[in-house]
């Protein structure tokens, strides 16, 4: 399955979670106007069963599943594509192992330069952050607007924001490069549909 364009990109809130709940909250946020869906899980009880889960939700609504970090997983159920931190593996491996289709995304944090050597190595969108306060990353390091619009203007691939990212603040992101906001706590510390239909609102204007 092909990435969109641009839009909101839901990534599950795991902790103290049964699977049932997850996938109810994915499923919510999807019927919201979700674009995209990561399956990010620090701590999973059974990581094969959960993602399988999600992937054929997700592809009922045509709408792409990603998983974070684990490239092996990934192939294991079939998913769209992974997204590679620092340390997760580099990007030439992930495509052998995903095929030319898959969606390969990179975290930049807040390098430009990552950016562009990502971009030619083959990835197929790239993510900075974190930009706000986030309780899902609070040790990481801030980014910045403007590396979001330079990114935008020597760039082809599409740009994540990620880090702390409210309906409220959203737009700012949207203006200066982001063609995707990234969100946690924003989407599920709330009621899934109602938090994703607010988010989504942000790319109307754009329309």
């Amino acid at each position: 399955m092909k990435l969109p364009e641009r839009g909101l990109y839901a990534i599950t809130q795991t902790g103290q979670k049964s699977a049932t709940a997850i996938l109810d909250e994915v499923a919510a946020a999807i019927r919201g106007g979700a674009a995209l869906v990561q399956y990010r899980d620090k701590q999973p009880d059974d990581a094969v069963a959960l993602a399988t889960a999600l992937v054929s939700l997700c592809h009922q609504q045509q709408v792409p599943l990603i998983i974070n970090d684990d490239v092996g997983l990934a192939a294991a159920v079939a998913a769209d594509g992974v997204h590679l931190g620092r340390d997760d593996g580099d990007i030439a491996w992930a495509r052998e192992c995903l095929g030319p289709e898959a969606i390969i995304g990179v975290s930049c944090y807040d390098s430009v330069d990552r950016a562009l050597a990502a971009q030619q190595q083959g990835a197929t969108y790239v993510a900075f952050g974190r930009f706000f306060p986030s309780m899902s990353k609070p040790l990481a390091a801030s980014a910045s607007q403007e590396s979001l619009r330079q990114a935008k203007q020597c760039l082809q691939v599409p740009i994540v924001a990620i880090g702390g990212i409210l309906p409220e603040n959203g737009a700012e992101l949207i203006a200066a490069g982001a063609d995707f906001l990234a969100v946690i706590g924003g989407l599920f510390d709330h009621e899934p549909e109602l938090a994703a239909r607010a988010y989504q609102r942000l790319f109307e204007p754009l329309g």
